[in-house]
């Protein structure tokens, strides 16, 4: 959940280091580090907190260097302090490394290197890595590419490491597994980028390496670069195109990048349907289910492993595919899928939905799924990540890098992709009519101008949030499709604001929740035109018979809930299947505004990274 950046080439390495590590601060935000190697010397600065504190704590001292390290922290082993942070050096200073990832077995290792004399400064499984990377190459008098390929056959547990020796400016080892890590190709050879993410070398360069699992690289400038296993055979160099531009790694003229992503999203529905669906929304295709369409009519069942939002935007993905393809859906935590011994065999069908692609509980349950013989469907975000490359198919939901930790475009891109899934299955089985296969399909179509007069409301969002940052607690309610939208609404208020809420089925509230209800715990309710309606109105008249304050989502036009509700948000009518990825938009936005009323650092909430790519 760290953010690595590495650069060796004809620029000052400093403010490409800084710069990436500003575009990277979303993968943690604990401690920042830096290595800069010049005429032989290695100078190394670090602090506790963010990229601007180090920015700080580096003025005025010595930046210069062609080449360097760079690291932003999210605390796994170790408190968050300057010796904690990375980069961390071997005991006689000449090694640097930085690392993303947990070795699992750092302790077994740090005893037996203690018994070769090695001591250690920090409390950190980092640092057991390098000085093992150091006992290696002294003792067996070898090269430093050499010396961790040899290292890591040792080492259980995930990572992605950059390390450089002092005194060596022309080389950088590189090496990963189960986190990610990508390599920009300046032209000719002439200067290289290594990242946790393509984001800092995107303005730089447009071609770029994806290492694989348990691969190594050797970074010369003015060479190839020199890619091997841990086996040492040596694999062949797939550069790949980048197609982002860098309006989409800036804020745009937003005060954060949540507010920008939120805003977006007409364009990035619009992008994810894009060739898609037809011009007169009469037929759906997605390449990965066309391909495999025996494979996928032919499921018993399908299981929808995932975390977080991406869980919540499961949940509507079962709804969708049981109501109109007729098969039953599990949707799993893909934390627990791995050690609840679930019962999964070659006639399952296994949806595992990322948005980075890097999720790892989410990646360990697509390595068991594929090794109990389930076929692995992949909806992610990020082109070229280890979900999309262990899955046997799948979509890109194509919403462009998501930056703010709090995932708000990615969640109605993957409902998106869902919604298209389930629409091709069901035509294929033949278990949706025409009429309602079409009606879906022009809904989808319509979707971008629906959420651009629904962002219109953001003023009246942002008064309406003025009123309830005295609120310590909130309950959010919805049924049917509208409940896994009560779960994602109150995961955003909680994640960013620090406000404690809950999210329930409307009819669960009498089976507990409703004996918090009084005139200090304020509800919102998702009360849109749908199938059961009847029912939410009910539950909210059993809310303000207790005293409640109610907040409702309805639909534009509505007069009764309105009527007993004491605020309202209005929405366009939507088909009630598709009403999440309209509705979530009001509820991402009353999170935003609280978040910023109580003074929050909305883009990088305490204690939470964007890419989970640890257990």
């Amino acid at each position: 959940m760290c953010g690595i950046v590495a650069y060796i080439g004809k620029r000052e390495a400093y403010p490409v280091l800084i710069k990436g590590l500003h575009r990277l601060e979303y993968r943690g935000y604990d401690s920042a580090g830096i290595a800069l190697l010049h005429k032989k010397e290695m100078n190394i600065y670090k602090t506790k907190g963010k990229v601007a504190d180090l920015e700080k704590f580096v003025a005025g001292n010595d930046t210069q260097g062609h080449m360097g390290i760079a690291h932003t922290r999210w605390a796994t082993h170790g408190v968050p302090n300057a010796i904690n942070a990375h980069p961390h050096c071997s005991g006689n200073n000449n090694l640097a490394i930085i690392h993303n990832g947990i070795i699992e077995n750092y302790l077994l290792l740090k005893k037996a290197l203690q018994k070769q004399g090695y001591t250690f400064k920090s409390d950190t499984d980092t640092e057991v890595l390098v000085q093992l990377i150091d006992y290696i190459k002294t003792n067996n008098n070898c090269s430093l590419f050499d010396a961790v390929q040899t290292a890591l056959r040792k080492v259980v547990g995930a990572y992605a490491i950059a390390i450089v020796e002092k005194g060596n400016e022309g080389e950088i080892i590189a090496a990963r597994k189960s986190s990610p890590l990508a390599i920009g190709m300046g032209k000719d050879n002439e200067e290289f980028f290594i990242a946790s993410d393509v984001t800092p070398f995107a303005e730089y360069t447009n071609k770029v390496v994806y290492l694989k699992d348990e691969e190594v690289v050797r970074i010369r400038l003015g060479e190839s670069p020199k890619i091997v296993n841990l086996d040492k055979t040596e694999s062949e160099i797939n550069v790949e195109h980048l197609n982002m531009s860098l309006s989409q790694l800036e804020k745009g003229g937003y005060p954060h990048f949540m507010l920008k992503e939120i805003n977006e999203q007409p364009q990035t529905i619009l992008d994810c349907i894009r060739g898609r669906i037809n011009r007169p929304a009469t037929d759906v295709k997605l390449s990965g289910v066309m391909d495999h369409m025996d494979k996928l009519l032919s499921a018993r069942r399908f299981i929808i492993v995932a975390c977080g939002t991406s869980w919540h935007a499961g949940l509507i993905g079962k709804h969708m595919i049981e109501e109109f393809c007729r098969v039953p859906v599990q949707v799993e935590y893909a934390s627990e899928f791995r050690y609840c011994c679930p019962v999964v065999d070659e006639q399952d069908v296994v949806i595992a939905v990322s948005q980075s692609g890097e999720t790892a509980d989410t990646l360990a349950a697509v390595q068991l799924a594929k090794s109990k013989g389930a076929f692995v469907y992949g909806i992610c975000n990020v082109v070229g990540s280890s979900i999309a490359r262990n899955t046997d198919t799948g979509t890109y939901i194509h919403v462009g890098p998501e930056i703010g930790v709090a995932s708000t475009k990615a969640f109605t891109g993957q409902v998106t992709v869902l919604t298209m899934f389930a629409m091709c299955i069901a035509k294929m089985k033949r278990t949706i009519s025409k009429e309602r296969y079409e009606k879906i399909l022009k809904g989808l179509k319509s979707l971008p101008d629906l959420i651009k007069e629904v962002l219109q409301y953001g003023n009246k969002i942002k008064d309406l949030s003025a009123v309830f940052t005295y609120a310590h607690n909130f309950l959010y309610l919805g049924r049917g499709y509208n409940y896994p939208l009560a779960l994602e609404g109150a995961l955003k208020l909680k994640e960013i604001s620090y406000i404690h809420a809950e999210g329930y089925p409307s009819a669960e509230m009498k089976h507990g929740p409703i004996a918090l209800i009084d005139h200090e715990m304020p509800t919102f309710v998702i009360a849109t035109s749908d199938s059961i309606y009847e029912k939410t109105v009910s539950n909210i008249q059993e809310i303000k018979a207790r005293g409640g304050k109610v907040i409702a989502l309805v639909t534009k036009g509505d007069k009764f809930v309105s009527s007993m509700a004491d605020y309202i948000l209005e929405m366009p009518y939507v088909d009630e299947c598709l009403a999440p990825i309209v509705s979530c938009i009001p509820l991402q936005l009353f999170a935003y505004y609280i978040a910023v009323q109580k003074g929050r650092n909305v883009d990088q909430p305490r204690n939470l990274a964007k890419s989970v790519t640890v257990e």
